[in-house]
């Protein structure tokens, strides 16, 4: 049996201010539909994924802001945070662990992201 992680909920209180902070991270938005007065779906997929995040309203019990570590990992850490950077993107400097290379940013309501590289950059 296969078992695919493809859609994650964001807990955000803002949908239209969300979607634009996503969007200038450079998600692409495959869905944006108001289904009703109290449901609205929003589908964000990031550029290579398979997995995307949906932000709405009525869609998600959790309080915005909640999510804490979401991951997403790239090829070269250093161009990710050059191109998140000119983006305007906040994003912190290069951690560098035994495990990997990492930037972090957080959208407008405070959800926590990591941008990965899994192979520790060559640092002198």
């Amino acid at each position: 049996m296969d078992i695919r992680l493809e859609l994650i909920g964001v807990p955000v209180t803002d949908v239209d201010r969300a979607k634009a902070f996503y969007e200038q991270v450079g998600f692409h938005t495959d869905h944006d539909v108001t289904v009703s007065e109290d449901i609205r779906f929003v589908q964000l997929t990031p550029p290579g994924s398979a997995c995307s995040i949906a932000l709405g309203k009525g869609i998600t019990r959790m309080t915005p802001g909640s999510l804490d570590n979401m991951q997403v990992v790239v090829a070269d850490i250093e161009a990710a945070h050059t191109e998140l950077t000119a983006r305007g993107i906040e994003v912190s400097d290069i951690d560098d662990q035994p495990w990997g290379s990492f930037v972090y940013f957080t959208d407008p309501d405070g959800n926590r992201w990591s941008v990965q590289q899994t192979t520790p950059r060559r640092t002198s």
